[in-house]
C-alpha cells in the first residue's frame, strides 16, 4: 500500500508533535511531507505538492483559503478539521471534511480520520476507473481507438490523441499539452497512459515525457537528441532511449 501524503497547517506545536509521532508509528499509511503556519504558506505548498490531505488546525476567519483551494488546477486535497472548539466542526462538514478530530488529539481519532481518507480515495479511483473501463469497453466494440479517456477525480475528458502533442509526469499525475494550447491534468500516472496510447505514433522519450510523433518539427542531434515541437517546446530524449527512439522514427518514415 502507498501512504497517503499529508501536509499540516498549524500554529501549534503541539499538533505537529503529535501529527508527526503519529507519521512516526504509522509510516506505512501516511507520509508527512510538509507544514505550514498560515493558510496563504499552505495553498503555496499544496500547489508545489499536491497532497492527498491536509490536516486543518487553524482559526479560519473567512472563507478565503477554501476559495482559493477551488482554484487549484488539480483534485482538492481531502481535508481534515481539528479544533478544541466543537462548534468549529459544522463549519468543517459544511467544506466537505472528511473528518473532525476535537483536542485533546488522540491516536484513535487520527487513525480513523485517516482511514476514512484512504477509503474515499479508493472509492473514487474505482468509480473513475469503471468509467474509463465502460469507454475503453466501447471503443473496442466499435473498433475506434481514436479517442483517449483522461481522468482526474472530479471529471472524465475524452480528448482525440491527434490531438496531443506530449504527456508529462508530475508524480502521480499527468499533464496533457494539446494543440489547441490546452492543458489537462489526470490522476493516473504516465506509466499507465504508456499502454494506453497508440503506439504507431506514441514514444517515451524520458522517464517524465512520452511525445506525439505527428507533432515532432525537428530533431536536434547536437549535444543529445531534443525534439522540437509544433507549439515550440522542445524535450529532451534520455541517452538510454535514443537507440530505440531511431528505431521508432525510422519504422515511421
Amino acid at each position: 500500500m502507498t501512504p497517503i501524503n499529508a501536509i499540516i497547517i498549524t500554529e501549534e506545536k503541539d499538533t505537529l508533535i503529535i501529527l508527526k509521532k503519529f507519521e512516526e508509528e504509522n509510516f506505512m499509511i501516511i507520509k508527512i511531507i510538509a507544514d505550514a503556519l498560515s493558510t496563504i504558506a499552505g495553498i503555496n505548498i499544496i500547489k508545489l505538492t499536491k497532497p492527498d490531505v491536509i490536516f486543518l488546525d487553524i482559526i479560519l476567519k473567512d472563507d478565503t483559503f477554501f476559495e482559493m483551494l477551488e482554484q487549484l488546477e488539480f483534485s482538492i486535497p481531502k481535508l481534515i478539521f481539528i479544533s478544541e472548539q466543537e462548534h468549529y466542526a459544522v463549519k468543517a462538514f459544511k467544506h466537505n471534511a472528511i473528518d473532525f478530530i476535537l483536542k485533546p488529539i488522540d491516536f484513535n481519532a487520527i487513525i480513523l480520520a485517516v482511514y476514512k481518507v484512504i477509503k474515499r480515495i479508493e472509492m473514487e479511483c474505482s468509480y473513475q476507473n469503471q468509467k474509463i473501463n465502460n469507454i475503453n469497453i466501447l471503443n473496442s466494440f466499435n473498433q475506434n481507438n481514436e479517442y483517449l479517456a483522461v481522468s482526474s477525480l472530479d471529471k472524465i475528458e475524452l480528448i482525440h490523441m491527434s490531438e496531443i502533442i506530449f504527456c508529462k509526469a508530475d508524480g502521480k499525475y499527468t499533464y496533457f499539452f494539446l494543440l489547441n494550447g490546452k492543458k489537462i491534468m489526470s490522476s493516473r500516472n504516465l506509466g499507465e497512459y504508456s499502454n494506453i496510447l497508440d503506439n504507431n505514433y506514441f514514444f517515451r522519450i524520458h522517464h517524465s515525457f512520452i511525445i506525439n510523433l505527428r507533432h515532432i518539427s525537428k530533431i536536434s542531434k547536437k549535444d543529445g537528441y531534443f525534439c522540437e515541437f509544433s507549439n515550440g517546446t522542445i524535450l529532451p530524449v534520455a541517452k538510454r532511449r535514443q537507440e530505440d527512439f531511431n528505431k521508432f522514427i525510422k519504422l515511421k518514415e
